[in-house]
């Protein structure tokens, strides 16, 4: 797993938004739609699609260590983890998603 570990350890101190997701997944979908529907600056986010990589298990493994949970989607915002689809969700409708992709300067 140190593999996973650091991929995804790299990923989410160096991207302001990280969300890891599969592409057939309904709430991974929403998550994306959620935080797709901001004007995003370049390269603020990163989407990564565990549909077909070798290591998905692992960085699955490794995504429940360190959120609680493996299922998708892992929302990380600002380094830290955000939540998945329902959360995400949720936090568009609030403001709480706005308020938070904009203090780490991803809108």
């Amino acid at each position: 797993m140190s593999g996973a570990k650091k991929f995804v350890d790299t990923l989410v101190a160096n991207r302001k938004v990280v969300v890891f997701l599969k592409a057939t997944c309904p709430y991974s979908a929403k998550a994306r739609s959620a935080i797709s529907s901001f004007a995003l600056k370049k390269n603020a986010v990163e989407w990564i699609d565990l549909n077909g990589r070798s290591d998905a298990a692992n960085i699955q493994d490794y995504l429940l260590k360190v959120t609680g949970a493996r299922t998708v989607p892992r929302v990380f915002i600002g380094g830290k983890f955000f939540g998945g689809g329902d959360d995400t969700v949720s936090a568009k409708e609030n403001g709480l998603l706005a308020d938070t992709l904009r203090s780490v300067g991803a809108i």
